[in-house]
């Protein structure tokens, strides 16, 4: 079996293997680092946060002026630049990243926004026994939705189509 080696080398003689955490850990180092050296060429400050949760490394970027310019119409920016990220610590790393990228609290007040979609959108079906299908998401929002609806008892939610116009219906359970 393979072992990482304190470097991020891989290491197949059998020395000490490092955690699913300390994995993460060195994805979200490795994207800090990339993150912080666009910043660097696009002059932008930021204040660049690292941790680890639900099984994902998460990179937060705060505290600068134009980090809405990152952001970009519905986040579309975002998302785009989540991708280099990933692609920039698969490259360094060697392993396919699932690292999530948030900047000036996007992606918080978004998945806010959602669940409160998502939720309603489920009152919306228990009361009028009707489907209800959203407009095209992200694979991040239909994801918030899709755990929004299935907090409410008697309806469930499936994405239908193909990206970039995937949505997600709301129905009645069976």
């Amino acid at each position: 079996m393979a072992k990482a080696a304190e470097d991020g080398s891989v290491d197949t003689s059998g020395g000490r293997s490092t955690s699913v955490e300390d994995q993460l850990v060195r994805e979200g180092d490795v994207a800090g680092d990339y993150l912080e050296r666009l910043l660097d060429v696009l002059d932008y400050d930021g204040d660049i946060d690292l941790d680890v949760e639900a099984g994902r490394a998460i990179v937060s970027i705060d505290g600068g002026e134009d980090l809405d310019k990152l952001v970009g119409d519905r986040g579309a920016v975002l998302e785009a630049l989540q991708e280099l990220t990933r692609l920039a610590v698969q490259q360094s790393l060697g392993n396919r990243s699932r690292l999530m990228l948030d900047i000036a609290g996007w992606r918080r007040s978004r998945r806010d926004e959602l669940t409160e979609l998502g939720t309603r959108t489920a009152k919306e079906v228990l009361d009028s026994g009707e489907p209800v299908r959203l407009r095209p998401m992200t694979p991040f929002e239909r994801k918030v939705v899709h755990d929004a609806v299935a907090g409410i008892k008697g309806v469930e939610s499936e994405s239908e189509g193909e990206e970039p116009r995937r949505q997600v219906v709301v129905s009645r359970s069976a």
